[in-house]
C-alpha cells in the first residue's frame, strides 16, 4: 500500500513557498504532519518528502516495520534540525523492513539517523551533516545502526561527526559501499559487528579512515570484517571526539585501524597519505584503558588479522601523539618515516605456540615492499622491531556477506 503525504504538508510547503504563511508556522505544520505520518504508516507504507529545506526542532521516530521513508534527492530534500529543543536524535527508527532514502539530516543535536534492532534495513544515498564543520559539539554518529540484521549501507555522505561518520556496532550481516565519509573523527566504523564488508568508499578528511573496533561489555563481539576497493586517503584531521571515549584515542594520520577484533582482511585498498601510519593493528589497552575486571569474556587482542594487496601511499612523516613521535625520530630519524603498518604488540601470551601466534590467529602481511613496525607498547617501546619474517604469511579469504535482500547486491 503507498500512501501519498497528507494535504496538510502539501499545504504548508505551499503557503510557505508563497509568503502567504510564517515559515515558522509552515515548518512547525511540517514536522507535526511527518510525525503523524510516522505514528500512523502501516507496513507498505511509503511515506514521500518534496524537495525543500525544512525546519524541525524535535526529534522524529518510527516504530511500525516495513515502512519507506523517501525524498527527493540528498541535496533536494533537507531537514534541518539547528536550534533543535528536544531528542537525542533526529529520527530514530525501532522498525524492520525500513528503507529511507534520497534524503539529508542536518545538524542534528543528537546522531542523525539511528536505527535499532530492526532487520533488512536499506539506508540508500542519505546524507548526514553539521554545516558548522567539525566539532566536538556535534552529535557522536550520522549513520547510526546498532543491533540490526541484513543491513545496507548505499551511496550515503557523512560529514562532521565527533565520533563515526558512518558507524555499524553490534550488528550482523552489513554492507556499506558506494559512501564517503568526510570530516568526522572515524569516517567509517564498524564495531562489535559479525560479518561486514566495506567496499568501494571514499573516507578522507577525517582523524581515522576506516575503524574496525571491538570494545568490552557490549552483546556480542565482533569478526569477520572485509574492508577493499576502498579509497582511504588524506585522513589527518586533529581529533575532536569526546575525551574518555575510546575513538578520541584514535591518532590523527590513521589510514584503517583494527582495535581488538578477530578474522578482518584488508585488501585492494588505496591507502595513503597518513601522518601516522596507513594501518594500525592495536588492542584495547592502547585506547588508554587497562581495567577489564567487568568484561572476563572479553578479548582484547587482534587475531587472524590479513593485511595483502594494497596499495599504499606516503605516511608516517608526522605522526601523532609523542610517543609516536619520539619513536620515529629514535628509529627512522628527523627526515625519516614511519613503516605503512603499524602493530602496537600486544598480543596474548596463553595461545603462543613456539613464541609464536597459531597460523589460524596470525598476523598476516602479505602486501609487496610494505613493513611493519611492531612498537612493543606493553613494554614501554623497549624491544621495537621491523623484522618481518613472523608476519609474512597469508590467510584463507574470508567469505563475502549475503545479504537476505535479492536488490542489496554481492561484493567481490
Amino acid at each position: 500500500m503507498r500512501l501519498a503525504p497528507l494535504s496538510l504538508l502539501a499545504l504548508s510547503v505551499l503557503l510557505a513557498a508563497c509568503g502567504e504563511e510564517p515559515a515558522s508556522v509552515a515548518n512547525l505544520d511540517f514536522q507535526k504532519d511527518l510525525q503523524t505520518q510516522l505514528i500512523k504508516a502501516k507496513p507498505g507504507s511509503v511515506i514521500e518528502i518534496p524537495a525543500g529545506t525544512y525546519q524541525l526542532d524535535r526529534s522524529l521516530s518510527l516504530k511500525v516495520s516495513g515502512v519507506t521513508i523517501r525524498g527527493a534527492g540528498m541535496d533536494e530534500t533537507i531537514l534541518s534540525f539547528k536550534g533543535q529543543k528536544s531528542g537525542a536524535e533526529g529520527l530514530l527508527v525501532d522498525a524492520s523492513d525500513f528503507t529511507i532514502e534520497d534524503i539529508a539530516f542536518e545538524d542534528t543535536k543528537g546522531d542523525s539517523l539511528k536505527v535499532v534492532g530492526g532487520k533488512n534495513i536499506i539506508i540508500r544515498r542519505v546524507r548526514t551533516e553539521w554545516t558548522n564543520g567539525p566539532a566536538s559539539e556535534n552529535g557522536a554518529y550520522g549513520i547510526y545502526p546498532v543491533q540490526t540484521e541484513n543491513t545496507l549501507i548505499d551511496g550515503v555522505v557523512a560529514i562532521g561527526a565527533s565520533d563515526a561518520g558512518i558507524y555499524v556496532g553490534q550488528s550482523r550481516n552489513v554492507v556499506v559501499r558506494n559512501s564517503r565519509a568526510e570530516r568526522n573523527v572515524a569516517g567509517i566504523e564498524i564495531e562489535n559487528t559479525i560479518g561486514a564488508d566495506v567496499y568501494d568508499n571514499v573516507a578522507t578528511g577525517n582523524t581515522g579512515g576506516v575503524l574496525v573496533f571491538n570494545m568490552p561489555n557490549l552483546p556480542q563481539a565482533g569478526r569477520v570484517t572485509r574492508v577493499f576497493r576502498n579509497r582511504i586517503e588524506g585522513n589527518n584531521h586533529p581529533n575532536f571526539g569526546h575525551k574518555g571515549t575510546p575513538v578520541a584515542s584514535v591518532p590523527a594520520g590513521s589510514g584503517v585501524v583494527i582495535n581488538s577484533n578477530d578474522e578482518v582482511e584488508v585488501f585492494d585498498n588505496d591507502i595513503g597519505e597518513h601522518k601516522t601510519a596507513n594501518v594500525i593493528i592495536s588492542s584495547y589497552f592502547s585506547t588508554g584503558y587497562t581495567d577489564l575486571s567487568t568484561a572476563e569474556n572479553f578479548d582484547p587482542y587482534p587475531e587472524g588479522i590479513h593485511i595483502h594487496g594494497n596499495r599504499f601511499g606516503p605516511a608516517g612523516d608526522s605522526p601523532d601523539h609523542l610517543e609516536l613521535k619520539a619513536l620515529k625520530i629514535s628509529q627512522f630519524g628527523l627526515n625519516g618515516r614511519l613503516p605503512d603498518i603499524l602493530w602496537d604488540g600486544y598480543v596474548n601470551l596463553d595461545i603462543l605456540v613456539d613464541g609464536k601466534l597459531p597460523a589460524d590467529r596470525a598476523i598476516c602481511i602479505n602486501n609487496g615492499s610494505a613493513a611493519m613496525i611492531n612498537v612493543d607498547a606493553p613494554n614501554n617501546y623497549q624491544n621495537i622491531s621491523t623484522e618481518m619474517a613472523d608476519y609474512r604469511c597469508s590467510l584463507p579469504p574470508l567469505p563475502a556477506v549475503k545479504l537476505a535482500s535479492a536488490e542489496a547486491g554481492q561484493g567481490a
